[in-house]
């Protein structure tokens, strides 16, 4: 079987994403109403004790929402953090079923094997993760300012890459957020840009070594400083600039903010 990847919600609003093998149910980040959370896993055949862990990115409330409320209802899951995010919601964690990770180092749930990566956020220990089995990846990247050595790593790996393309620069300089807020998301532990995600990606397709096509889903869009329709065109002209196409080279697609995704085999 592989895996398989759904999106409940990506944006500033809040996240949560699925990923399923032939044996093994993850949660990415559960930042929406626990009643969003438990209706997407209905709306793919699953009920909450089918969930095996909860992966969470980091302790910002767009990814930690409904963690108490899951912990609970998720009775089968362990969730799983670096040491400086657990810290940050250890009130909020299911008494006994809650396991530190550390970046870089792989470990097991169920038939999946997750390796966790440092990532560049002003929160106290933000990582990513890719997710194998069956010889696929699963790649999540959101919530970073900078792209380092190790994450381009894990990226380049990935059948599905789940990127950041939080804003468009032009439209975040003209909005009446603040200057402080606006330097704090332009900066190297802010959010990555469209323009931004779409040079990684230029550069990511010309190093991959596979003549597999991967796919790309634009996540965590900004709802006041970015439209999908931005980053979609943004990121498309600067990979056709380097004579990359979409649908011959790579897949691009713009997760939905607020809806369960189809179900999306890797």
């Amino acid at each position: 079987m592989g895996l398989e990847f759904s999106s409940f919600a990506s944006g500033s609003s809040g996240n949560c994403y699925m990923v399923r093998s032939e044996g093994t149910v993850l949660l990415v980040d559960v930042g929406i109403a626990g009643k969003h959370v438990i209706a997407g896993l209905r709306e793919h055949g699953h009920e909450p004790e089918h969930v095996d862990g909860i992966l969470i990115t980091h302790e910002h409330t767009d990814h930690i929402k409904s963690i108490r409320m899951m912990g609970r209802k998720a009775v089968n899951a362990v969730v799983y953090g670096s040491h400086g995010t657990l810290a940050e919601i250890d009130e909020l964690l299911p008494a006994g079923r809650a396991m530190r990770i550390v970046p870089d180092e792989d470990f097991a749930v169920g038939d999946i094997e997750v390796r966790a990566f440092d990532l560049c956020h002003d929160a106290a220990e933000p990582t990513g993760f890719s997710i194998r089995s069956g010889g696929r990846q699963v790649t999540v990247v959101t919530d970073t300012g900078c792209i380092t050595e190790k994450i381009f790593g894990e990226m380049l790996k990935a059948d599905l890459l789940v990127l950041e393309a939080n804003h468009e620069v032009a439209i975040l300089r003209m909005s009446s957020y603040t200057f402080e807020l606006k330097q704090r998301i332009l900066g190297d532990t802010g959010h990555l840009s469209n323009e931004a995600a779409g040079k990684l990606l230029c550069e990511l397709l010309k190093q991959r070594k596979t003549e597999k096509i991967p796919k790309i889903m634009l996540a965590h869009i900004s709802n006041e400083n970015n439209t999908p329709e931005h980053a979609r065109m943004t990121i498309n002209n600067i990979l056709f600039e380097e004579d990359f196409m979409d649908g011959r080279d790579y897949e691009l697609s713009v997760i939905p903010r607020s809806e369960v995704s189809a179900m999306i085999k890797v």
